[in-house]
């Protein structure tokens, strides 16, 4: 018990174990970039034909609730990215406030978190090649291997895999060389977004919001739980803790701005596609905004743009979450819970290039094999359960470490982390009963591991034995004397 509670001290939270550090060379902007990066696409491009079946024009609502959700915990990872500017996000936060096995499974949460959601948004590249492939030649690649297995046709998604090998070799450059061009892609797609929201007001009709809510506050509510693994991108902000200038001002910037955007930009395009044709002519198909600006304009110019868009998206996305998924796997291996493979830092482009290719490879495979319908609720689940227990920490890191220098502080404290707290538990609540049963095979999963493998390589385990060692020699030596 006593090995599982044990915390690792802030301080020491805020220093590499290995003699190679990471690089500070990420700047608030290419942060905020960064945070936009892992957001809008994934609700917007990939998810809206999911989510709007299920609440109908009321999926406006649900991006409203996601978005407080994600709003509230933003401010709470805020606080606790200012205090404590280490790679790992939750985990390292977990790590320091809640102890050694809470901050694991926090580790094995954000691992489902990052992983599944990189291959879901993934398996969407195809389909928006596809698309562009038809406006531009009228022809599209077979389905066997634009799709994933067992959705139209689909065998193996072999632009999937393209992409992560991509981004992959794209990570491996440098954190810096990964963050400007994501910044480049992100920009690009937001004019792409606001080029949708201005075609779309042309065709807008009041008349498709009704009814508003034919499903009820029910399937608004499923509507949420499933999109909100869309917000991910405030956790993929804080775990490049270790590689940006002045964190304890950059991080909690950032959060708060790419959140801002990203929930703006989701409520406007939300709106505008309901809006703009019934709720009941979406469907799971991940290309439907280029489909509705082919209604409108009856042209292929706009569905070409926004394919375009899309596939810059896409492959901007992947590679934030790519990215985040590495710098969770270098915090736990740094920390003895994971195999010391993926703490090692290349000494050139210092980026952990065995990790990033590790990681890339499984995310293929994933993305190359398994549909999209089945990560989105998973991922939601990781997503909710680390952000629950952030929020959390921010409570307890208060009454135990009131001494901490904090760059930011959450507002009308403890209010708002016990609403975060709240919210997470409504969305996590309204996930199918389905979600709840693979979550719990993970984490047992992940206990085993703990059991057999992380608790006697940890970190902290080491250095207890170190003094436990250090004291017997001395009482020895004392003793002979």
């Amino acid at each position: 018990m006593t090995r599982m509670l044990r915390t690792k001290p802030v301080l020491q939270a805020n220093e590499a174990e290995t003699g190679v550090t990471l690089r500070r060379n990420i700047t608030l902007f290419q942060l905020t970039m960064l945070g936009v990066g892992a957001t809008i696409g994934t609700g917007i491009f990939v998810i809206l034909g999911d989510a709007v079946p299920k609440a109908g024009p009321g999926v406006i609502l649900s991006f409203i609730i996601a978005g407080i959700t994600a709003g509230l915990t933003a401010l709470c990872y805020a606080e606790l990215a200012s205090t404590i500017p280490a790679s790992g996000s939750s985990y390292s936060y977990a790590y320091a406030t809640m102890g050694e096995m809470v901050a694991y499974l926090v580790g094995w949460c954000l691992l489902l978190e990052y992983g599944i959601s990189a291959s879901a948004i993934a398996v969407g590249w195809g389909q928006y090649l596809n698309e562009l492939a038809f406006d531009l030649s009228g022809m599209r690649m077979p389905g066997a291997i634009a799709n994933p297995p067992g959705v139209n046709g689909g065998i193996f998604n072999l632009p999937a895999v393209i992409l992560v090998m991509m981004c992959c070799a794209l990570l491996m450059r440098g954190a810096q060389e990964s963050a400007r061009a994501n910044a480049i892609m992100v920009v690009i797609k937001i004019a792409v977004l606001i080029m949708f929201i201005l075609i779309g007001l042309t065709a807008f009709h009041s008349s498709n919001l009704h009814p508003f809510l034919p499903m009820g506050m029910s399937g608004v509510g499923a509507a949420a739980s499933s999109i909100f693994f869309s917000y991910i991108g405030i956790d993929a902000v804080s775990t490049a803790s270790e590689e940006v200038q002045n964190p304890k001002r950059t991080i909690p910037l950032a959060i708060l701005m790419s959140l801002g955007i990203v929930t703006i930009l989701y409520v406007l395009v939300a709106l505008i596609g309901v809006g703009t044709q019934p709720y009941t002519e979406f469907s799971g198909n991940e290309a439907g905004l280029v489909q509705i600006l082919r209604r409108i304009t009856g042209a292929t110019w706009p569905g070409i743009i926004l394919s375009v868009g899309a596939i810059i998206s896409i492959f901007s996305i992947t590679l934030v979450v790519l990215y985040g998924q590495t710098r969770i796997l270098y915090a736990m291996a740094r920390d003895g819970m994971l195999p010391k493979i993926f703490a090692r830092v290349n000494p050139t482009s210092q980026t952990p290039v065995q990790n990033t290719i590790v990681v890339s490879t499984l995310v293929a495979i994933s993305a190359a094999l398994v549909p999209l319908d089945v990560l989105a609720d998973l991922t939601s689940m990781g997503t909710l359960v680390a952000f629950g227990i952030v929020s959390a920490g921010v409570i307890i890191l208060r009454r135990t470490r009131a001494d901490l220098v904090r760059g930011f502080k959450v507002p009308l404290f403890p209010l708002i982390p016990v609403l975060s707290v709240l919210f997470c538990l409504y969305l996590i609540i309204g996930l199918p009963r389905e979600t709840f049963y693979l979550f719990g095979a993970w984490l047992g999963f992940a206990l085993v591991f703990y059991f057999a493998y992380s608790m006697r390589h940890s970190a902290l385990e080491n250095k207890a034995g170190e003094t436990a060692n250090q004291s017997t020699n001395l009482f020895i030596n004392s003793g002979s004397n």
